[in-house]
C-alpha cells in the first residue's frame, strides 16, 4: 500500500512527469495535493496500470484533489534546454499553477525540484524573480521510485500520463502514419520505421537520436 504523506505537512504536493524518453510530443508534468483522508486501493505508479485503469482514475483524482495542475513542455523547448531540464521545469510550472501554495513538495526521481531555476530560453514560460523565490522557499525532497511509494506522486504520474496520452491521440490524427495513438511517441520499431520512411515532423524532438543509425532526414511539414 502506498504511503499518504512524507513530510507531515498537510499541503504536501506530489509531482511527476511522463514522456521523457519519447521521440515525439511533449514531456508532460503534473502536480497534485490530495486531502489527508484520501484513499484509493487501485492507485499506483502509472507505468504499473493499464490504460483503462488510468482513465478511470483520472476523474477521481481531479474531483477529490485539493488542487492539481498539468503542464506540457513541447519539442522546441526540450531541444533548447534538454529533456532533463524540461522535465524539471514542467514540474516547477505545475507548482506555480496550483491553487494552494504547497508547504512541502515530493518529487519522483533523484534531483531536487529547484535545481536550475529560471532558465533563460527562447521557448516557453519565463519565471519571474518572485516565482523563483517562491519555488526556492518550498522545501522539497526527491524520492527514487517515489511514484511506487507515495500516493500523491503516483497520482501525479497518472495525471501526467493520461493528459499526455490524450495529446498524442490528438496529433495522431494529423500524422497517422507514425501511429502515435498506439506508441505515444516512444521509440518503438514501428515508430522508427515511420521516421525512416517519412522523416521527422514538427512534433519530433530533433535533439534526440530519432534513428539508431546516422541518416539524413527530410523534415515533414
Amino acid at each position: 500500500m502506498l504511503e499518504k504523506n512524507y513530510s507531515g505537512f498537510v499541503l504536501e504536493t506530489g509531482t511527476d512527469e511522463a514522456g521523457r524518453g519519447c521521440l515525439a510530443g511533449p514531456v508532460t508534468a503534473a502536480a497534485i495535493i490530495l486531502p489527508a483522508d484520501f484513499e484509493n486501493q487501485t492507485l499506483n505508479d502509472s507505468k504499473q496500470l493499464s490504460e483503462k485503469t488510468r482513465a478511470l482514475l483520472k476523474p477521481i483524482l481531479e474531483k477529490e484533489a485539493l488542487c492539481f495542475a498539468v503542464t506540457h513542455l513541447f519539442p522546441e523547448e526540450i531541444d533548447e534546454i534538454n529533456i532533463l531540464n524540461a522535465s524539471m521545469k514542467g514540474m516547477q510550472e505545475c507548482i506555480l499553477k496550483l491553487k494552494h501554495t504547497p508547504e512541502y513538495i515530493i518529487v519522483d526521481g533523484n534531483r531536487a525540484l529547484n535545481a536550475k531555476l529560471g532558465l533563460k530560453n527562447t521557448f516557453g514560460k519565463q519565471f519571474s524573480a518572485t516565482e523563483i523565490e517562491l519555488l526556492k522557499s518550498i522545501p522539497n525532497q526527491s524520492i527514487i521510485k517515489g511514484d511506487a511509494k507515495y500516493l500523491s506522486i503516483a497520482a501525479a504520474s497518472v495525471l501526467a500520463k493520461t493528459y499526455r496520452d490524450e495529446y498524442m491521440d490528438q496529433i495522431h490524427e494529423e500524422f497517422p502514419m507514425y501511429n502515435w495513438k498506439q506508441n505515444k511517441g516512444y521509440p518503438t520499431k514501428e515508430h522508427r520505421e515511420a521516421i525512416k520512411e517519412f522523416g521527422p515532423t514538427k512534433y519530433h524532438r530533433m535533439s534526440f537520436r530519432l534513428l539508431p543509425e546516422q541518416l539524413t532526414l527530410d523534415f515533414f511539414e
